[in-house]
Parts: C-alpha cells; sequence; structure tokens
C-alpha cells in the first residue's frame, strides 16, 4: 500500500485488490509490513461492529510483538498504542470516548456555523476581487483549522503551521516522527495553561470532565481531533466542489432545489469519503473473515472508499444515494467518528457561503488535468483552479473584545488582538449571525436561466 502505483491510483489500486483476492486481500504497508486490506462493505461492517473479535488496541499487532516495525517507522504515529480512545475497547473506551463526546456536545452548533461564516468570509475576501484563485489553497486547506483553532483557543496563527505538520504526520512520510513531535509539543503547552486557567474551550473541558482524563490524555486526543477534523473536513470541501464544478447535473439540481446541500455532501461521502483507509484493528483471535484466514494479532485496514462502491451494496452506481447515511465515510460501530455532525458544520457552511457569494464559479481548467495527491490512507486534490466574476470584499464589522490568550503565546497574542478575533461566546449560544442573505443556490439559478 506505497509506492508509485499506490500513489498514481490509490483507488484503482484498491478494486484491483478486490477482483484479484476478493473483499479481504493481503498487502504490504510501509517497510514491507504485512497487513489486511478489507475492501468488501458487508465484512468492514463486520470488523467495526465486532471489537469482541477485531481490537482497537494495537499492542496487539503480532509485527510490533515480533520486532518486524522499527521505532522510526513512519507508521507510528499513526499505528502506535497511545492512550486513545481509538486504542481502547470495553470500560477504557466508554470512559475516554465519553470525554470526548460529552466536550464536543457542549458547543453550540449554530455558533459553530457563526465562526465558519466569519472564517469563510475572511478567507473568500482575500481573493474575490482577482477573478481567480485556487479553492484548495485559498479557501479548504485553510478554513477548518481556522474553526478549529478557535475550538480548542489558540491563536489564528498556530493554524499553518499546525495544518502543514499534521499533513505530513498522515502522509507517513520520513518526517511523520518530526511533525508528530510538533504537534505533541504545541497541544503540551496548551493543555497545561489550561490546566491553571480553564477557559470555554475544549481543552479546557476535556481537563474537567466527570472522566478525569489526565493531561497526557487529553494531549493525546487534542492531536486525534486536529488530525482526524482538519483531513477529513479539507477533504470533503474539495471534493463537494469539485463535483459541482465537474457535474453539470448535480450543481442544476443544487441550483434548482431539487438536491439539498446535506444531501450533495452524502452524495460524495459515498463515492468519494475524504478518508479512503482507516487503521486499523487486531484480531484477539485466529478467525475468518471473507473466506480468508487472519492469524492472532494481525493488522486489519479498512478501505472504506472501496467498501462504499462494494457492487453487493451498489449494484448500480448511476442510482441516486442522496439521503441515505450507510455509508462507511465516519467508520462504524463503537469507534464511530464523535465529530462527523461538527465536520459536516464545516464543510456545508463554507460551501454554502462560497457559492452564495461567488455562484458563477467555474473550472479553469479541463477536469483530466486536477491533480491528486495520495498517500496510503487517502488523496488529496492538489489544486482547483477556478473562474469568477470579481466582487467586492465584505464591509468589516466592528470588532468585538479580543479574547485573551494564554501567557505562552505573547506574540501570537499581540497578533491576535490587532486581528480582534471574535469572543468564544461565539461558541456557546451568543447572538451574532452573519448578515441576511439570498440562498446560494437562488442567486446560481438565476445565472442559469440567463
Amino acid at each position: 500500500m506505497y509506492g508509485p502505483e499506490v500513489e498514481a491510483d490509490a483507488r484503482g489500486f484498491y478494486e484491483r485488490m478486490r477482483r484479484e483476492h476478493g473483499p479481504v486481500a493481503p498487502v504490504l504497508l510501509p517497510g514491507d509490513i504485512p497487513a489486511w486490506l478489507v475492501t468488501g462493505h458487508p465484512e468492514i461492517l463486520e470488523v467495526v461492529r465486532t471489537p469482541s473479535k477485531y481490537s482497537r488496541d494495537s499492542r496487539r499487532w503480532n509485527a510490533f510483538q515480533q520486532g518486524l516495525v522499527a521505532p522510526d517507522s513512519p507508521l507510528m504515529p499513526m499505528l502506535a498504542w497511545q492512550p486513545l480512545c481509538v486504542f481502547a475497547d470495553g470500560g477504557d473506551h466508554q470512559r475516554l470516548r465519553g470525554a470526548v463526546t460529552r466536550s464536543l456536545d457542549r458547543f453550540d452548533r449554530r455558533g459553530v456555523r457563526r465562526y465558519v461564516t466569519r472564517y469563510a468570509d475572511q478567507l473568500i475576501d482575500g481573493f474575490c476581487q482577482k477573478g481567480e484563485a485556487d479553492l484548495i489553497g485559498q479557501f479548504s486547506e485553510h478554513l477548518p483549522m481556522l474553526v478549529m483553532t478557535q475550538l480548542f483557543g489558540m491563536p489564528d496563527e498556530a493554524g499553518p503551521r499546525l495544518v502543514s505538520a499534521l499533513r505530513d504526520l498522515m502522509k507517513g512520510t520520513e518526517t511523520a516522527l518530526a511533525s508528530n513531535a510538533y504537534v505533541v509539543e504545541v497541544l503540551s503547552k496548551l493543555v497545561a495553561a489550561r490546566r491553571r486557567t480553564p477557559r470555554q474551550d475544549l481543552p479546557s473541558w476535556l481537563l474537567l470532565d466527570e472522566a478525569e482524563l489526565s493531561d497526557e490524555e487529553v494531549v493525546e486526543h487534542l492531536r486525534l481531533i486536529l488530525v482526524a477534523a482538519n483531513e477529513t473536513t479539507v477533504n470533503l470541501i474539495a471534493n463537494v466542489l469539485r463535483v459541482v464544478l465537474t457535474d453539470p447535473a448535480f450543481r442544476r439540481n443544487l441550483a434548482g432545489g431539487q438536491l439539498q446541500l446535506p444531501d450533495a455532501l452524502e452524495m460524495v461521502l459515498w463515492d468519494d469519503p475524504p478518508l479512503a483507509v482507516i487503521p486499523g484493528r487486531w484480531a484477539v483471535n485466529p478467525t475468518r473473515l471473507g473466506e480468508v484466514d487472519i492469524h492472532e494479532g494481525d493488522l486489519l485496514m479498512l478501505a472504506l472508499g472501496a467498501g462504499n462502491v462494494d457492487p453487493r451494496v451498489r449494484p448500480d452506481g448511476n442510482v441516486s444515494v442522496a439521503g441515505n447515511r450507510a455509508h462507511l465515510a465516519f467508520s462504524g460501530g463503537p469507534h464511530e467518528c464523535p465529530g462527523a455532525d461538527v465536520g459536516r458544520a464545516i464543510a456545508e457552511t463554507g460551501i454554502d457561503v462560497l457559492l452564495a457569494r461567488l455562484p458563477d464559479l467555474q473550472l479553469a481548467v479541463p477536469e483530466d488535468e486536477l491533480r491528486w495527491t495520495s498517500s496510503w490512507l487517502a488523496r488529496h486534490l492538489a489544486e482547483l483552479p477556478v473562474d469568477f466574476s470579481p466582487v467586492q470584499p465584505k464591509p468589516v464589522p466592528a470588532a468585538p473584545a479580543p479574547v485573551p490568550m494564554p501567557s505562552e503565546y505573547p506574540q501570537q497574542a499581540a497578533v491576535a488582538a490587532t486581528l480582534a478575533p471574535e469572543s468564544v461566546s461565539a461558541f456557546t449560544g451568543a447572538t451574532g449571525a452573519a448578515g441576511n442573505r439570498a440562498p446560494w443556490w437562488r442567486r446560481l439559478l438565476s445565472l442559469l436561466r440567463r
């Protein structure tokens, strides 16, 4: 699951594995570490729904026990055991996941959407007068992290370098360990500051939760949330925008109201999930899956993208799946992504703002010239160049009082004060929504009718 073939066409590689080996295929990970790739929809559901047979505890991995995984392996940041809910089963999993779920549930969804609107407008203002832009490098890669830094109570300026480090970590490159160390260092300083002075943000709520998480557990869960939220939401925004720009029927249905934006997101989650593969599960005992014998401690990689197009559940790929949430994009079972609704809110609101302000967006290059990058876990649209009619930036609203920043970030606090970010009360239900505007699809429809 590495090398030129996967990087050039990961989706084609997964389908070839299905054709040649069935729903469970033998593969090699970086370092030629053996694993199983599960491409069948029923088989993936069996794995995620039976933790008694397929554990999330990577300490069970026979490759670890046999010394096959080097300490500096690029697999380590993603597969080495950590005090996280995603590596826990049973009571430990319930305690850790409960803290994450309760803390995420404290955010007011309308407040999150107001923050998304604010940052989406800021990003669009940066290129809206030029009549051209790259919606990856100038929009989708920045929006989720800008929102997440506010959820975390961090300055906006922390976002760009964190994004770079997180992407490097996900790719499993030679510098993945160094990138992981940087992310952990930043989050450790943040947690230490919140331990001294709690605030209305996610790190504080995790520290104050009834589960009594240690500082290390809080740091690791914040890292997990950053990785999952940024990677999946960036890709979801990019994938939806690509379909809008390249599928005229999809765009017409959106513009005409036959297809609502939430349903459009679900369709893309079926056909092009943000994470093509997720690691992993480890066999508790010898077992059999998809006519393949699995040994105790074997690693199973779940190919969510391949599972979503399994012919046994989607014999006709042309049949609409609008409104159907039975896809595997957010995994399933007790480890299903707890932040899926937050990711949907960021993607849906950001896309809505973009299409409302720039309703005549057009792809600036032929579709077959779009470039992709791939890793063992996901593929990413490298660029999405567009043209549009230039528009004026939005008037700058009156700035509210700046949020005090922790002492660990004196330089960022000074910069943040000049930018005057919104109060964290936006996440707890405070008033102050964006100005009223006509729905983007009505504006687009009027243009299409000209």
